[in-house]
């Protein structure tokens, strides 16, 4: 049964890399970037639980919260970058 979650999650693991790769917008590609990592998180502890390795736990919970705060870091970067063009833009060429 687990071996079939396992599959499971590795299917939706390849859908969100698609998702990452063909994304429409920027913020379609973040969003399937940190389904990846949650998905990856999940994937190890159910890992932990097949093998017997609760220490697998604890990197499952790390590479949570490093993909949490990556996935923050991302879009504050994105949504300064856009607030900078648009005031650029706003400027105009002359100024």
């Amino acid at each position: 049964m687990y071996v079939i979650v396992s599959l499971a999650i590795l299917v939706t693991m390849a859908l969100a890399l698609i998702r990452a790769l063909k994304g429409p917008s920027v913020y379609d590609r973040v969003l399937a970037v940190n389904m990846f990592g949650t998905k990856t998180a999940l994937l190890l502890a159910v890992v932990a639980f097949l093998y017997g390795r609760p220490d697998f736990l604890d990197l499952a919970l790390a590479y949570a919260l490093i993909n949490f705060v990556g996935v923050l870091a991302v879009l504050e970067f994105f949504q300064k970058r856009s607030a900078r063009s648009t005031r650029e833009a706003s400027n105009g060429p002359g100024a």
